[in-house]
């Protein structure tokens, strides 16, 4: 089973490699990471996407928890949270088909973000599923590159991971 680790962390050069070594260390793939600032600059919010079972994924968080600079670690898969994906595809999309392209990315609400002869880079953001059916639909035209963020997610409601 996938689970969503939301870790906050000191802001400090290094953090990401310990908590990436240390699930190097302890052979766990990490199916997807994004890191970003919080709301206070002092620390930093992972999320990380890892497959495994409960047992596997509470030792992956007891070890998170006894790195110094892991401030707080919760496993919030079957907790109400909202999560995003943020993907820029850059697609073949010449003058004949382009129509075709940008229907599909306002069926999807996403956005053209730059328009050259030949191709068009299209922003999606939403759940995994949205943006892998976004990526099958224009997988068809030609995909020249691509990026994704990993997941983000955030709990519902007025519970917080929070330093305090």
């Amino acid at each position: 089973m996938r689970h969503t680790l939301s870790v906050l962390v000191e802001n400090h050069p290094g953090v990401l490699a310990r908590v990436a070594n240390l699930f190097r260390r302890r052979g766990y793939n990490i199916e997807s990471l994004a890191v970003g600032s919080t709301e206070d600059p002092a620390f930093s919010r992972m999320t990380i996407v890892v497959e495994g079972d409960d047992r596997v994924i509470e030792q992956v968080t007891r070890q998170l928890d006894k790195l110094i600079e892991v401030i707080k670690v919760e496993d919030i898969t079957k907790e109400e949270h909202v999560n995003r994906e943020l993907a820029l595809i850059k697609v073949q999309a010449d003058p004949p088909r382009r129509g075709e392209v940008i229907q599909i990315v306002d069926i999807f609400r996403a956005h053209i973000v730059d328009v050259s002869p030949e191709t068009l880079i299209v922003e999606v953001t939403g759940d995994e599923g949205k943006v892998a059916a976004m990526i099958e639909a224009l997988r068809p035209f030609g995909i020249k590159e691509m990026v994704r963020t990993g997941k983000l997610a955030l709990l519902r409601g007025p519970r917080a991971l929070t330093a305090e």
